[in-house]
């Protein structure tokens, strides 16, 4: 089996086989630092719509794209080598929820397009920055019923997903995504329908990105939300055949620490991701989170200096200063080494 060839982003895998890759932190915390108002969020052009849309972060790349390169810059500012679309809940299946299903295609091109004029304005021959295409799980999952009383209860299938995919797929690399990211997965069968339909178009365009692949472990189980241990959910997805697998959400890094090292075992031939929460839930702090950015910092340079990651960054709670302390903490450090699989192709074990 031949290498992967990427038409984009092929320059991520030179830099991944380096140096310890930096991704952004968290566009969440940073929206909800700025406490909009519903009629912020709406602008003129939604000043109207039937629902509450204060919570739609994603609206943002429309309404207000100051605020949304405002936070990509500051991310890219702090050392970010790659920052991630403004399209977490971005799918037709998410954006439902506000009655804006039909905006998904604008949304995420939209998104797509901020992301990559903020990567180009920081981006320079030696310290090129990349856009992720980020697709998160949507609000429904096709493996637990939503119903107590009914077990076979589903609220979403398989094929709902694909398509809402597909059409997220589309825009993001068409506004110019470098990469996409399947992330904050607590369900794998989501997480296969998004894989299914990024192979679906990377078939019908032609065009391959690499792919980054980040599950979500809940709780001190050590398991997704949907059952499957870290090994089990890495031999689900690794038939996608990521640049790198990862973990992000849920947990802080002391927490995650087990379950990164547990991945960066049995997935030796992909890069590992890790971008963990900054520390647990904390309403008073300013971020929500308890970590400082010191703190988070120091338990990833552990990370580092074990030998555990090849892309580290942060998810809730972590800001611009999070994620530039962790990049003074870990650029010293050695990336992580890979056990080539006889493939030779990244995901494929021997």
């Amino acid at each position: 089996m031949q290498p992967i060839a990427y038409t984009r982003g092929h320059a991520l895998a030179d830099a991944l086989s380096k140096r310890i890759v930096i991704i952004d932190g968290a566009m969440g915390t940073m929206i909800q630092r700025l406490k909009l108002s519903e009629a912020q969020v709406r602008g003129e052009r939604f000043k109207d719509h039937g629902k509450d849309l204060k919570n739609n972060g994603e609206l943002l790349s429309i309404t207000r794209a100051d605020v949304i390169r405002d936070i990509h810059e500051a991310f890219l500012a702090a050392g970010s080598d790659i920052i991630e679309t403004n399209t977490f809940g971005a799918t037709s299946i998410a954006q439902d929820d506000y009655a804006l299903g039909h905006l998904a295609r604008e949304l995420n091109l939209a998104s797509a397009r901020l992301a990559r004029e903020a990567a180009d304005k920081f981006s320079t021959p030696d310290k090129p920055r990349f856009v992720a295409g980020a697709l998160g799980p949507t609000p429904r999952t096709a493996s637990i019923s939503p119903d107590v009383n009914d077990p076979g209860a589903r609220n979403v299938d398989f094929e709902q997903l694909r398509a809402a995919y597909f059409e997220q797929v589309q825009a993001l690399v068409e506004g110019g995504a470098d990469l996409l990211l399947v992330e904050t997965i607590f369900d794998t069968l989501n997480a296969k329908a998004a894989l299914f339909a990024i192979d679906e178009y990377f078939t019908q365009s032609g065009e391959r990105l690499p792919l980054i692949v980040s599950g979500t472990v809940t709780d001190a189980s050590g398991r997704i939300l949907s059952g499957q241990t870290v090994a089990a959910f890495w031999y689900s997805v690794r038939h996608a055949r990521p640049l790198a697998v990862g973990l992000n959400c849920a947990l802080g890094a002391a927490l995650m620490r087990p379950y990164i090292q547990e991945l960066s075992r049995v997935a030796g031939d992909t890069y590992i991701s890790c971008y963990p929460n900054a520390g647990l839930p904390n309403p008073m702090s300013e971020t929500g989170f308890d970590e400082t950015p010191e703190v988070t910092a120091r338990l990833l340079h552990e990370f580092a200096a074990e030998g555990l990651i090849n892309i580290v960054g942060g998810c809730c709670g972590t800001t611009p200063a999070h994620i530039g302390a962790i990049r003074e903490a870990v650029t010293p450090l050695a990336t992580r080494s890979l056990r080539h699989a006889a493939s030779n192709v990244p995901g494929v074990p021997a």
